[in-house]
């Protein structure tokens, strides 16, 4: 019998879904905390692209990246439209938006009382 593959530590997922968005030069690339809210995973990574390829290029990259720590999404949705793309790791849902839907859904707003973590720039806001 196959040993059960231990729960990933769901912070350092996340934090690799952002640095991989942030190597497709996704931008306003931010971790939500939801470990305190209602929510139904651990975290979100929200990464913005310009364009509907680079959605897509983004993605696949934090698709492929997680690929290779042994980390399959549980379930995508979005490839077909890539105006949002959703990579659902359980813990850790990661939201790829075009910069224009983005600002529609604002899911920062949202959750409004998660930590957020700015990955582009370094910078924290809680």
């Amino acid at each position: 019998m196959k040993e059960p593959r231990p729960l990933p530590d769901s912070r350092a997922l996340a934090d690799r879904a952002a640095e991989l968005a942030l190597e497709k030069l996704a931008t306003d690339v931010v971790v939500l905390d939801l470990r305190k809210t209602a929510a139904v995973c651990d975290y979100f990574v929200i990464a913005s692209a310009q364009s509907e390829p680079q959605v897509a290029a983004v993605a696949e990259r934090i698709e492929e990246g997680l690929r290779e720590t042994g980390e399959r999404p549980w379930h995508v949705e979005g490839m077909k439209m890539r105006t949002w793309v959703l990579l659902d790791y359980v813990h850790v849902v990661v939201h790829v938006f075009h910069a224009h839907t983005r600002d529609v859904y604002t899911l920062e707003r949202l959750w409004a009382d998660a930590p957020l973590e700015k990955k582009d720039d370094g910078t924290a806001d809680s």
